[in-house]
């Protein structure tokens, strides 16, 4: 059996297997089962990390899964409450703007040779927990049908919005710096 195929990569796939059923589930206004799925899939973003650590099987593979099953769960969520029209499309356009702005820095800090590892930082760790807790305040919304759901899913909009552009700029900032690799930086953090 390839070195790969171990429990924690098993449960982040098992995450990104949950992904278009969250979509569906959004779309289709099932808000128990989406916020249901939506928690389980995160908790698998615990477990598969707690994992690799636990049992020492901590894999290059299981580091490019994570973060994409981390970044197809939270836009295909924000994709779907958007088109179902619970969080504003101008949220959604920052989320995906920081990302692909940081896909384009990393691949010409590449070109340029500067980086050839892009851990992810402090702030972009915080980035996307926001992020978590915003999709779940919007799906819980839905779920709870409360004053108090509605306040705070609607307040979560411009933390999410904050962070997320604060860890865009942090990551140039971090391959801007001559003197430090983003690796080093990124490592300790």
């Amino acid at each position: 059996m390839p070195r790969w195929v171990n429990l924690p990569n098993l449960i982040t796939l098992l995450r990104l297997a949950l992904v278009p059923f969250v979509i569906v589930a959004v779309l289709n206004g099932q808000h128990v089962l989406a916020l249901t799925l939506f928690v389980i899939a995160g908790v698998t973003d615990i477990l598969d990390g707690a994992a690799a650590r636990h049992l020492g099987v901590a894999t290059q593979t299981g580091a490019y899964l994570d973060p994409i099953a981390d970044k197809c769960l939270l836009s295909g969520a924000f994709l779907a409450l958007a088109a179902a029209r619970k969080v504003p499309w101008w949220l959604v356009a920052v989320i995906f703007g920081r990302d692909l702005y940081i896909l384009a820095g990393a691949m010409a800090f590449m070109l340029l040779g500067r980086a050839r590892k892009f851990p992810p930082s402090v702030w972009g760790k915080a980035s996307t927990f926001v992020q978590i807790l915003t999709a779940v305040a919007w799906m819980a919304r839905d779920v709870l049908q409360t004053r108090l759901s509605e306040v705070v899913s609607s307040a979560m909009v411009w933390p999410c919005a904050v962070f997320t552009v604060w860890s865009g700029i942090h990551y140039t900032w971090l391959g801007l710096r001559p003197h430090v690799r983003i690796d080093a930086i990124s490592a300790r953090e």
